[in-house]
Protein backbone atom coordinates (compact mmCIF):
# COMPACT_ATOMS: atom_id res chain seq x y z
CA UNK A 1 0.00 0.00 0.00
CA UNK A 2 1.11 3.32 -1.08
CA UNK A 3 0.94 6.33 1.48
CA UNK A 4 0.03 9.97 0.37
CA UNK A 5 1.75 12.74 2.06
CA UNK A 6 -1.51 15.83 2.58
CA UNK A 7 0.16 19.11 4.25
CA UNK A 8 -2.41 20.78 2.02
CA UNK A 9 -0.29 21.57 -0.70
CA UNK A 10 -0.28 18.71 -2.95
CA UNK A 11 -2.86 17.05 -6.12
CA UNK A 12 -3.07 14.48 -3.86
CA UNK A 13 -6.88 13.21 -6.06
CA UNK A 14 -4.76 13.35 -9.46
CA UNK A 15 -2.07 10.89 -8.04
CA UNK A 16 -4.45 8.83 -6.08
CA UNK A 17 -6.63 8.51 -8.88
CA UNK A 18 -4.10 7.63 -11.11
CA UNK A 19 -2.66 4.50 -9.04
CA UNK A 20 -6.52 3.39 -8.68
CA UNK A 21 -6.42 3.13 -12.17
CA UNK A 22 -3.69 0.96 -12.23
CA UNK A 23 -5.05 -1.14 -9.54
CA UNK A 24 -2.77 -0.04 -6.54
CA UNK A 25 -4.16 0.99 -3.12
CA UNK A 26 -3.41 4.15 -1.68
CA UNK A 27 -4.06 5.88 1.13
CA UNK A 28 -4.02 9.62 1.95
CA UNK A 29 -2.39 10.52 5.22
CA UNK A 30 -2.04 13.90 7.40
CA UNK A 31 -0.62 13.36 10.33
CA UNK A 32 2.52 10.78 11.61
CA UNK A 33 0.01 8.61 13.63
CA UNK A 34 -1.99 8.09 10.54
CA UNK A 35 1.03 7.12 8.36
CA UNK A 36 2.16 4.99 11.19
CA UNK A 37 -1.17 3.43 11.14
CA UNK A 38 -1.22 2.99 7.98
CA UNK A 39 1.90 0.06 7.46
CA UNK A 40 2.75 1.71 4.01
CA UNK A 41 5.46 -0.30 1.74
CA UNK A 42 6.16 3.00 0.11
CA UNK A 43 5.07 6.72 -0.07
CA UNK A 44 4.78 9.88 -2.11
CA UNK A 45 5.23 13.40 -1.45
CA UNK A 46 3.65 15.49 -3.66
CA UNK A 47 3.21 19.20 -3.81
CA UNK A 48 1.95 22.39 -5.67
CA UNK A 49 3.03 25.83 -3.57
CA UNK A 50 5.90 27.64 -1.88
CA UNK A 51 9.08 25.43 -0.77
CA UNK A 52 9.40 27.59 2.35
CA UNK A 53 5.61 27.56 3.21
CA UNK A 54 5.53 23.42 2.55
CA UNK A 55 8.76 23.02 4.72
CA UNK A 56 6.88 24.73 7.58
CA UNK A 57 4.38 22.67 7.59
CA UNK A 58 5.91 19.83 7.23
CA UNK A 59 8.20 20.12 10.55
CA UNK A 60 5.34 22.11 12.49
CA UNK A 61 2.87 18.50 11.88
CA UNK A 62 6.00 16.22 12.57
CA UNK A 63 5.73 14.90 9.06
CA UNK A 64 9.20 15.77 8.53
CA UNK A 65 10.43 13.31 10.88
CA UNK A 66 7.89 10.70 10.42
CA UNK A 67 9.27 10.95 6.64
CA UNK A 68 13.14 10.88 7.59
CA UNK A 69 12.26 7.50 9.62
CA UNK A 70 9.91 5.90 6.80
CA UNK A 71 13.46 6.92 4.63
CA UNK A 72 15.78 5.12 7.52
CA UNK A 73 13.37 1.97 7.10
CA UNK A 74 14.22 1.74 3.67
CA UNK A 75 11.03 2.60 2.00
CA UNK A 76 10.67 4.07 -1.12
CA UNK A 77 9.80 7.27 -1.26
CA UNK A 78 8.74 9.13 -3.92
CA UNK A 79 8.57 13.11 -4.40
CA UNK A 80 6.41 15.11 -6.97
CA UNK A 81 7.42 18.28 -8.16
CA UNK A 82 7.75 20.45 -4.88
CA UNK A 83 7.82 17.24 -3.00
CA UNK A 84 11.02 16.16 -5.12
CA UNK A 85 12.14 19.73 -4.50
CA UNK A 86 11.91 19.31 -0.40
CA UNK A 87 14.03 16.09 -0.80
CA UNK A 88 17.03 18.02 -1.77
CA UNK A 89 19.44 20.34 0.95
CA UNK A 90 18.08 23.66 0.10
CA UNK A 91 16.22 25.78 -1.85
CA UNK A 92 16.12 29.69 -2.65
CA UNK A 93 12.74 30.36 -3.16
CA UNK A 94 11.80 33.42 -0.98
CA UNK A 95 15.42 33.19 0.62
CA UNK A 96 17.33 30.53 1.16
CA UNK A 97 15.51 27.59 3.04
CA UNK A 98 16.75 23.93 4.33
CA UNK A 99 15.26 21.27 2.53
CA UNK A 100 14.64 17.67 4.24
CA UNK A 101 18.33 16.56 3.21
CA UNK A 102 17.47 13.48 2.37
CA UNK A 103 19.59 13.75 -1.05
CA UNK A 104 22.64 16.07 -1.93
CA UNK A 105 21.92 19.63 -3.78
CA UNK A 106 20.17 22.59 -3.79
CA UNK A 107 17.04 24.27 -5.81
CA UNK A 108 17.36 27.45 -7.61
CA UNK A 109 15.53 29.55 -10.29
CA UNK A 110 15.73 29.11 -13.88
CA UNK A 111 18.21 31.22 -14.88
CA UNK A 112 17.37 31.70 -18.91
CA UNK A 113 15.80 33.78 -21.27
CA UNK A 114 12.95 31.29 -21.86
CA UNK A 115 9.43 31.89 -20.36
CA UNK A 116 9.34 31.20 -16.54
CA UNK A 117 7.41 29.14 -14.86
CA UNK A 118 8.19 25.81 -17.54
CA UNK A 119 4.76 24.77 -18.47
CA UNK A 120 4.15 21.97 -20.35
CA UNK A 121 5.32 18.93 -21.91
CA UNK A 122 9.41 17.97 -22.22
CA UNK A 123 11.38 14.93 -22.73
CA UNK A 124 13.00 13.23 -19.89
CA UNK A 125 15.94 11.54 -20.72
CA UNK A 126 17.99 8.52 -18.34
CA UNK A 127 21.22 10.47 -17.30
CA UNK A 128 22.06 7.09 -15.72
CA UNK A 129 19.86 3.34 -15.31
CA UNK A 130 16.95 4.28 -13.04
CA UNK A 131 13.96 1.90 -11.87
CA UNK A 132 11.39 4.74 -12.19
CA UNK A 133 12.25 5.26 -15.86
CA UNK A 134 12.17 1.77 -16.79
CA UNK A 135 10.03 1.63 -20.37
CA UNK A 136 9.79 5.40 -20.91
CA UNK A 137 13.32 6.86 -21.43
CA UNK A 138 12.71 9.36 -23.98
CA UNK A 139 9.28 10.10 -22.74
CA UNK A 140 7.58 13.33 -22.79
CA UNK A 141 5.99 14.44 -19.02
CA UNK A 142 4.43 17.38 -18.06
CA UNK A 143 6.12 20.34 -16.19
CA UNK A 144 4.77 23.25 -14.11
CA UNK A 145 7.48 24.51 -12.33
CA UNK A 146 9.84 28.10 -11.54
CA UNK A 147 12.59 26.24 -9.46
CA UNK A 148 14.96 23.53 -10.57
CA UNK A 149 17.68 21.32 -9.73
CA UNK A 150 19.77 22.89 -12.28
CA UNK A 151 22.82 20.81 -11.95
CA UNK A 152 22.54 18.09 -14.04
CA UNK A 153 25.46 16.56 -12.86
CA UNK A 154 24.60 16.13 -9.65
CA UNK A 155 24.95 12.09 -8.50
CA UNK A 156 21.33 12.18 -7.43
CA UNK A 157 20.31 12.85 -11.62
CA UNK A 158 18.89 10.13 -12.72
CA UNK A 159 17.12 12.01 -15.59
CA UNK A 160 17.45 15.00 -17.41
CA UNK A 161 15.19 17.39 -19.56
CA UNK A 162 15.97 20.57 -21.56
CA UNK A 163 14.73 23.80 -21.08
CA UNK A 164 17.17 26.31 -22.68
CA UNK A 165 19.94 24.75 -20.24
CA UNK A 166 19.47 20.88 -19.09
CA UNK A 167 18.29 20.47 -15.44
CA UNK A 168 17.97 17.42 -13.34
CA UNK A 169 14.10 16.32 -13.80
CA UNK A 170 14.41 13.08 -11.74
CA UNK A 171 16.62 12.32 -8.98
CA UNK A 172 17.02 9.28 -7.07
CA UNK A 173 19.38 7.71 -4.20
CA UNK A 174 19.06 4.25 -2.66
CA UNK A 175 15.27 4.51 -1.70
CA UNK A 176 14.27 7.80 -2.39
CA UNK A 177 13.34 9.27 -5.84
CA UNK A 178 11.75 12.42 -7.00
CA UNK A 179 10.77 13.82 -10.45
CA UNK A 180 10.04 17.42 -11.30
CA UNK A 181 7.43 16.75 -13.74
CA UNK A 182 3.99 15.55 -12.40
CA UNK A 183 3.40 11.70 -13.46
CA UNK A 184 0.02 11.60 -12.52
CA UNK A 185 -0.57 14.56 -15.11
CA UNK A 186 1.63 12.68 -17.44
CA UNK A 187 -0.63 9.74 -19.50
CA UNK A 188 0.69 6.86 -20.58
CA UNK A 189 4.36 7.35 -19.44
CA UNK A 190 3.39 9.01 -16.40
CA UNK A 191 1.28 5.89 -15.48
CA UNK A 192 4.32 3.50 -16.43
CA UNK A 193 6.70 5.21 -14.42
CA UNK A 194 3.60 5.03 -11.53
CA UNK A 195 3.79 1.30 -11.70
CA UNK A 196 7.70 1.08 -11.63
CA UNK A 197 7.78 2.75 -8.63
CA UNK A 198 4.71 0.49 -7.21
CA UNK A 199 7.19 -2.90 -8.01
CA UNK A 200 10.17 -1.67 -6.06
CA UNK A 201 11.37 -3.66 -3.46
CA UNK A 202 10.19 -2.84 0.24
CA UNK A 203 12.51 -1.97 1.98
CA UNK A 204 14.46 -0.68 -0.62
CA UNK A 205 18.02 -0.53 0.56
Amino acid sequence: MIAIIDYGMGNLRSVQKALAFLQIESQIVSSPAELCAAVPSRVILPGVGAFPDAMAILRESGMADALRAAVQEGLPLLGICLGMQMLLESSTEGGLHRGLGFLGGKITRFDISARVPHVGWNTVRQARACPLLEGVDGQYFYFVHSYCAADPSLPICGGVTEYEKPFASVVWKDNVFGTQFHPEKSGEAGLTLLRNFAALPSPLR
